[in-house]
């Protein structure tokens, strides 16, 4: 693998065991859309299979760290023979980044929210600036968390606070998430600081144990999440053709409170 790997929109950048996959759509807070989904799927595999490297951190380049799924596809209405195979290429990233035998770090500046935070919540560990915002906030244009969040939820909350944290969809300040359990670390000062310590920290231990440990649980769990990825891509085809839907991306649009019907 080449030391520094770019792409439009996702770069990859080598520095001694530790590997930096960077979201690169800054000018759209690193929206995730079909490309870049590739992206990252690409070259987690191919840092996957590589015998260099032990850590990978993965973050988005400019003000965010990725704000959700691109705009431009909500707003498509996609039939089930084009939404089903996007919907596939997300549960393959997923599964990629949360099988990746190497140990991950989601190293959140800004905004993390909707897919963007189902993405950081497939890593290993989650380092978050002070001022960083987490929202799992689908249910605010009616539709159901993807990209396997009823099981990362389910696994660090339990049933019932994934279920209300789910039903409010609000916007979480980085304290808020580390009191729940859904972020590890605050960084106390620069974010890139805090990354290389922690990375550091893991460099000086044992990894290759760490990484069977995290493989074994991995391979334990990939029938559940497997599972609830399947039942998040027909029950996301469902939750887009209602009117609840429809009204939150109008709301979305004009930048209001939507309505909603229960329809």
């Amino acid at each position: 693998m080449s030391t520094n790997f770019v792409t439009d929109k996702v770069r990859v950048k080598e520095e001694g065991r530790v590997a930096t996959v960077e979201m690169n759509r800054p000018e759209s807070l690193n929206a995730l859309d079909v490309e870049m989904i590739k992206g990252l799927v690409a070259m987690l595999k191919e840092i996957g299979d590589s015998d260099e490297i032990d850590i990978v951190v993965l973050t988005g380049r400019g003000k965010a760290f990725s704000a959700g799924g691109d705009i431009k596809t909500m707003l498509s209405n996609m039939d089930p023979s084009e939404f089903y195979p996007v919907m596939d290429l997300i549960s393959e990233l997923v599964i990629t980044l949360y099988g990746l035998p190497k140990l991950t770090i989601s190293a959140i500046t800004g905004a993390a929210a909707g897919l963007g935070f189902s993405l950081a919540l497939a890593s290993d560990y989650i380092i978050a600036e002070k001022d960083s915002k987490l929202a799992m906030n689908f249910i605010g244009i009616g539709l159901i968390p993807d990209g396997g969040s009823h099981f990362f939820l389910e696994k660090r909350l339990g049933e019932m606070k994934a279920k209300q944290l789910i039903w409010d969809g609000k916007m979480m300040s980085s304290e808020e998430a580390l009191t729940v359990g859904l972020i590890q670390e605050i960084a106390a000062g620069e974010l890139q600081e805090a990354v290389h310590k922690k990375a550091a920290d893991w460099l000086s231990r044992p990894v290759q144990a760490m990484i069977k440990t995290k493989k074994i649980l991995a391979e334990k769990n990939r029938p559940q999440l497997l599972k609830i990825l399947e039942l998040e891509k027909h029950g996301q085809l469902k939750m887009r053709q209602t009117q609840d839907h429809q009204e939150g991306i109008k709301a979305f649009i004009e930048k209001r409170k939507p309505i909603f019907i229960g329809k």
